[in-house]
């Protein structure tokens, strides 16, 4: 069985996809997996299913999701159940059972050895990988309770990063061409991301577009004064020097 949490929440088996209904146990669900193999509190369960206005004998609420959460990952063969109880909580073991959030960080740690290896092709067929295993934000919108706000903020995090090495490995390549579009849409979505703005401006430096390279530190220093009140990091400021000395290392390396 795989769970896939980099999307809407559902589980995979030979039989399809599947994906819980009911708020609640959608919840239950993720937490779980967000900690999968360690012990989750009753008192955090509690705190990520119903906040600080948990019902009336908030604890029998909670055996009968995990009972209904039980039958839905009950399959056929399966010896016993992946959510096991412990004396301060639960916890779900995953033993053969995969998850896609392990399955990313696997390619993202294989393409980051090859980069640092010199091996950007092999680089980019990884990043590319783990990419791909994401359909949407992760776990959509459940992520009311502080567990599950962090763990969805670690992975967003996360496939930003991705995505900083992936456009890395292309520039290394000479694939300048290729990220100017992309990079557009990632600092118009993460605009006080810095890294993105470098990455555009150097992509746009090497595809002969000088002029619209300042353009983007311009506006990169504009919306940093704006929004924080800062000026851009020392990094972005040295590209924009380099650009207007036109210097030519910044055609063969990554700045």
């Amino acid at each position: 069985m795989r769970y896939e949490i980099l999307g809407r929440l559902r589980v995979v088996d030979d039989e399809g996809s599947t994906s819980l209904t009911a708020r609640k146990m959608e919840t239950l669900l993720a937490v779980l997996l967000g900690r999968a193999d360690q012990v989750v509190t009753t008192d955090q369960l509690i705190a990520e299913i119903w906040g600080d206005r948990p019902p009336q004998r908030v604890n029998a609420a909670l055996h009968v999701y995990i009972s209904q959460l039980r039958k839905f990952l009950d399959r056929p063969g399966r010896p016993a159940s992946p959510i096991v109880t412990r004396q301060q909580g639960y916890l779900l073991h995953l033993g053969e059972d995969t998850l896609d959030v392990n399955d990313f960080q696997r390619l993202v740690n294989r393409g980051r050895e090859a980069a640092q290896r010199g091996r950007h092709e092999e680089a980019v067929a990884h990043f590319e990988g783990a990419l791909s295993l994401w359909r949407g934000r992760a776990l959509n919108d459940v992520q009311d309770g502080p567990i599950l706000y962090w763990y969805v903020t670690w992975l967003e995090e996360a496939r930003l990063e991705c995505v900083e090495m992936l456009n890395d490995a292309y520039l290394v390549l000479s694939r300048h061409r290729e990220v100017v579009g992309r990079l557009y849409v990632l600092t118009g979505e993460h605009p006080l991301r810095e890294s993105f703005y470098r990455q555009l401006m150097l992509a746009l430096f090497r595809s002969e577009r000088q002029a619209d390279a300042l353009k983007v530190y311009q506006h990169a220093r504009e919306r940093l004064n704006a929004e924080l009140g800062l000026e851009p990091c020392r990094p972005l400021r040295e590209l924009q020097g380099a650009i207007l000395r036109g210097d030519e290392l910044l055609k063969h390396t990554v700045a």
